[in-house]
């Protein structure tokens, strides 16, 4: 497909400036938009950076406000996911329903024939399945392949990620050539409603997911001690957990409707089986039989040879040969086949 008119998501850093100045070297008409999502008074830093990087590369800017349907979609269900006793990744309801989902589609309304992030990966058409693929970015340190697993074929058939073939000291040295103020921008750590990451301080104020304290236990059910409150703990968790013991605990689960925290021996935190709900299954068709991938529970991670299937109710399992650590409810497990991400799903249990 031969795109022309390209919608840049410019959220101010230098990876969406990067993809703004590749895709107008490379002669595409481009204009940048940056997303209102925070309340009002937050986020304006970001949006004036990305308001003087468009006018350093002489496009046109906008401001979309998405500030309801942003809250609606990511912070509501953040905060309710905590409130099942899980350990959400608030970037991936964002990916799905704010930037490849609403912004996507108000951009295509406006005539442009598709829409440019910063994301490290890639994407590509293979003409013998007739499938779209999200690939891995070249800088493996930063590949963000991993949040984009839930993408369709439509987003990938009007998707430009020009930055994923570059390594990231490449980007930024590009980008001070062309003088561009924000070159040498620090990377943002935290979540992005959450900018100072005491995410247990904003669920307290947010309302929805209540701090009530309850018992530690161990794995016989006896109990340990006291906790704060479900959303304060994740699996794999040892600090701040305030109970003494002969040897290091660690949080093996949470059960919301007992209102307890599993505490246990590290070795009890590794499990070679997961269930995960809502798979996607992007560069190929949802398999009638077992597959062959590598897959990885948490961003960070390197994945681990794996079979993939799924279940007559409409989850995937998937069976690692090696155990796997820490596998937590509420985070992603994603699927590859080489440099190709397969697809992946929330993990359920």
């Amino acid at each position: 497909m031969a795109f022309k008119r390209v919608c840049v998501a410019m959220s101010g850093g230098v990876d969406s400036t990067g993809a703004a100045l590749l895709l107008r070297r490379q002669g595409y008409d481009v204009f940048g938009v940056t997303l209102r999502l925070q309340p009002e008074g937050a986020g304006e830093a970001e949006i004036a950076s990305a308001r003087e990087a468009a006018a350093a590369l002489g496009i046109p800017h906008t401001v979309l406000d998405l500030r309801q349907l942003f809250r609606r979609e990511v912070v509501d269900r953040f905060v309710s996911e905590y409130a099942r006793g899980r350990t959400p990744n608030p970037c991936l309801y964002c990916n799905r329903a704010i930037k490849f989902g609403a912004l996507l589609d108000w951009a295509l309304a406006r005539g442009a024939d598709a829409l440019a992030t910063g994301h490290y990966a890639s994407v590509a058409y293979n003409a013998p399945s007739a499938r779209w693929r999200l690939l891995r970015g070249r800088d493996r340190r930063k590949d963000q392949s991993y949040f984009l697993y839930q993408l369709t074929q439509r987003q990938l058939s009007h998707l430009l990620l020009p930055v994923g073939q570059y390594e990231k000291p490449a980007l930024r040295a590009l980008a001070a050539e062309a003088g561009l103020a924000n070159a040498h921008r620090a990377d943002s750590q935290d979540i992005c409603f959450i900018p100072e990451g005491d995410y247990v301080s904003f669920l307290a104020r947010h309302g929805g997911a209540e701090l009530i304290p309850g018992d530690f236990v161990d794995q016989a059910g006896r109990v340990l001690g006291r906790h704060r409150g479900l959303p304060c703990y994740t699996t794999g968790q040892r600090k701040g957990l305030g109970v003494s013991a002969d040897a290091p605990l660690y949080v093996l689960g949470k059960d919301p409707a007992a209102n307890t925290v599993t505490l246990g021996p590290d070795s009890a935190l590794y499990t070679r089986e997961l269930v995960a709900e809502a798979p996607n299954w992007i560069s190929i068709p949802a398999p009638e039989d077992p597959i062959s991938v590598t897959a990885k529970t948490r961003h960070s991670q390197r994945e681990a040879a794996a079979a993939a299937e799924l279940l007559p109710d409409g989850r995937m399992r998937v069976v690692f040969q090696e155990p796997q650590r820490a596998v937590t409810p509420g985070q992603a497990v994603v699927l590859y086949d080489g440099e190709t991400v397969v697809g992946g799903g929330t993990i359920a249990e």
